[in-house]
């Protein structure tokens, strides 16, 4: 009887024990993760020194130089202050604070001449392209430049008056190797600048950038530059 008794006693405290095990694992929730949008900086201020870029006073880039971007940075969503910084220093060139949405992507480019540089925030969408096309933005930031129409060799357009800050969705294009040319808008006939052997891949997604002076030498003459975004 006595061993009975300490059996039953011993199957009480396991079954007391599997129990309050069970109902902690039942209870125990794991931490929310943190919500994240994707942010990427571009330079394309022609003039303008390598800078430091800093998201809530952390430095998350260093030294990125026109025109030059730092690729998609993952960052906590909601209000995010932005600060642009000459590289090395405590100089703020831009400051802005940016509302940024749970799995967003956007694209923050540093444009304008540096004694003017500002901000222009835009939000991409990069939903895939369907089968045998590319999705491809056009943005007009050479400072000094005419609104601009993007042409193929024999005129036809195919981004139609851009200018200066002012950009185009991403736009579907059929897959494959163009010969582009920027036109001064006016006419759609003055070619300020030839686009040779712009390859577009299936699947891919691009921005296209006007960067430069008109008139510009150098790293600051005018020209193009291609952002693959996905």
């Amino acid at each position: 009887m006595f061993f009975k008794k300490m059996l039953y006693a011993s199957l009480t405290i396991v079954f007391a024990f599997s129990f309050a095990a069970c109902s902690d694992d039942e209870n125990t929730t794991e931490p929310t993760p943190t919500a994240k949008a994707n942010v990427l900086v571009v330079h394309a201020s022609p003039d303008a020194p390598g800078v430091d870029l800093l998201v809530d006073n952390t430095v998350v880039g260093t030294n990125l130089t026109f025109p030059n971007n730092t690729g998609y940075l993952s960052v906590n969503a909601g209000t995010r202050n932005i600060k642009v910084n000459v590289t090395g220093t405590s100089t703020t060139v831009i400051q802005a604070n940016l509302n940024l949405m749970e799995n967003k992507n956007y694209s923050v480019f540093a444009v304008n001449q540096v004694s003017a540089i500002e901000p222009l925030v835009l939000e991409d969408n990069l939903s895939s392209p369907a089968s045998g096309k590319a999705h491809v933005r056009f943005i007009h930031l050479s400072p000094n430049a005419p609104a601009v129409n993007i042409t193929l060799t024999d005129g036809t357009v195919v981004f139609n008056n851009v200018s200066f800050k002012g950009s185009v969705d991403f736009t579907p294009l059929n897959a494959g190797t163009y010969n582009l040319q920027v036109r001064d808008a006016a006419t759609n006939q003055t070619v300020v600048l030839e686009l040779p052997n712009i390859t577009l891949q299936t699947g891919k997604i691009y921005t296209v950038f006007a960067k430069g002076f008109l008139g510009g030498t150098g790293a600051q003459q005018l020209g193009a530059q291609i952002i693959v975004n996905k």
